[in-house]
């Protein structure tokens, strides 16, 4: 089975983390914002088993699409608004 970055769920969770404050709701430990949102809270959102969304999630930071910061025992996700615009311009110029 061949895994591509390019799928529905992804890209719901890449808008997602564009603001996640709007998305999200506030969480125990770190700034929705500054940290980022953790595996639970997408799978949550997604309806989906956290093992899932911890695969999707383990593959946009596989790429570079997002950041991880580990606090105490979670790690928290956001996006790298620096890779997404190389990958966009890329795409633009018609790779």
């Amino acid at each position: 089975m061949v895994r591509t970055p390019v799928s529905e769920r992804r890209l719901d969770i890449l808008e997602w983390l564009k603001d996640p404050s709007t998305h999200f709701p506030p969480q125990r430990h770190g700034d929705l914002v500054e940290d980022g949102v953790t595996s639970a809270a997408v799978a949550a959102k997604l309806g989906v088993d956290r093992k899932v969304a911890d695969s999707h999630l383990g593959l946009l930071t596989g790429i570079g699409l997002l950041r991880t910061r580990r606090i105490r025992r979670r790690t928290y996700y956001r996006r790298d608004e620096i890779r997404i615009a190389e990958v966009a311009r890329m795409f633009e110029k018609g790779w």
